[in-house]
């Protein structure tokens, strides 16, 4: 039998759809793999093969029904719940990381399965992994680039990753980009209807992107899996457990007001000298003509750009006690989730 012919036992449908769900959500969440949901699922080689038999248009009922399934899941939870994503990672990151910390690496076992025998070359590839990884979470920390078209695009690319790679977030190569904000919160469904031409200027550069992203890295992930399994499972290993260290020691934002996108244009309204009703109106606010006036004092002269690199900026966080043992609690919960879901391939 050819590796294109490589036939799976069938999967119940509200169990793909379930990946899906898993899949946006965790896509939604810097430092969060979407594949790492997908393997805990036991969904992830029939998802490598439908995606890389799409792209070469070997289409069968089985792959459409698939990705129709597992696309739905994750496009409905994307729309739904980017904005109380990008609300939560702003507001309670050290929550949020702790949680998903545990539910990366709840994928693990699953992993060092596939690499035995642990040869030389398995080695060497998870140690290149995890320092690749090492690299984009120190030294791409304070990377800011504008958002163009060709940006977008790479964005899209990357954030694909995702979608593919065990360990590789695409919320978190847009954060440390400083692109977070501009891409998840424009998916969101009040940011679609607000202002629909801004939204899908940074919306279809990055699904063009995605899309090129996914086909490239599906069917390489695909031949390397076939070709090279325990190698090729030691690198995803290696991204999966190096893909936590752009998340400690937890950061929070140093103006969390200015995080939030909508509260930032707000104040760029405010600057403006709009009316504070129609600033309310508009973004859902409950501003005083007082609270106009302090922002006004307190950012004159800034410009959204000035404005966007204050949000940006981020402190060390410095927990007590009590936080700490919450951290460890939701990092051991995360851990336990992803590990029940991932029982369910063996049993």
């Amino acid at each position: 039998m050819t590796e294109a012919q490589t036939q799976h036992p069938p999967v119940p449908p509200a169990r793909v759809v379930g990946g899906g769900v898993l899949m946006g959500l965790a896509n939604l969440v810097p430092g969060v793999s979407g594949g790492t949901m997908i393997l805990a699922m036991g969904l992830y080689d029939q998802f490598i093969e439908a995606i890389a038999n799409a792209t070469r248009l070997k289409l069968n009922r089985q792959t459409i029904v698939f990705l129709t399934l597992i696309m739905a899941g994750a496009a409905v939870t994307i729309v739904g719940l980017s904005g109380v994503a990008v609300g939560l990672v702003t507001s309670h990151r050290w929550i949020m990381y702790s949680l998903f910390i545990g539910m990366t690496l709840g994928g693990a076992p699953e992993l060092v399965k596939h690499c035995r025998p642990f040869k030389t070359s398995a080695v060497i590839s998870f140690l290149a992994a995890f320092a690749g990884m090492a690299g984009l979470a120190w030294g791409l920390a304070e990377t800011q680039i504008s958002p163009s078209i060709p940006v977008l695009v790479g964005m899209g690319a990357l954030a694909a990753s995702s979608m593919i790679l065990p360990g590789i977030s695409g919320s978190y190569m847009l954060l440390i980009f400083g692109m977070y904000d501009t891409v998840i919160g424009s998916l969101s469904a009040t940011a679609l209807m607000e202002d629909t031409t801004e939204s899908l200027g940074i919306i279809v550069p990055v699904v063009v992107g995605a899309g090129l992203g996914m086909a490239l890295l599906s069917n390489l992930l695909k031949h390397l899996l076939a070709k090279h399994s325990a190698a090729s499972h030691a690198a995803l290993l290696g991204l999966l457990v190096g893909s936590v260290l752009g998340l400690w020691p937890f950061r929070e934002p140093v103006h969390e007001d200015l995080a939030q996108k909508p509260y930032r244009k707000a104040v760029v309204m405010a600057l403006a000298g709009d009316e504070v009703s129609a600033i309310n109106e508009k973004y859902d606010l409950e501003l005083s003509a007082a609270d106009a006036a302090a922002l006004r004092a307190q950012y004159d002269g800034k410009s959204p750009g000035d404005l966007k690199r204050l949000g940006d900026e981020l402190s060390l966080f410095d927990p007590s006690f009590l936080q700490i043992a919450s951290a460890l609690g939701l990092l051991i919960a995360g851990l336990s989730v992803t590990r029940m879901l991932g029982a369910k391939e063996d049993s």
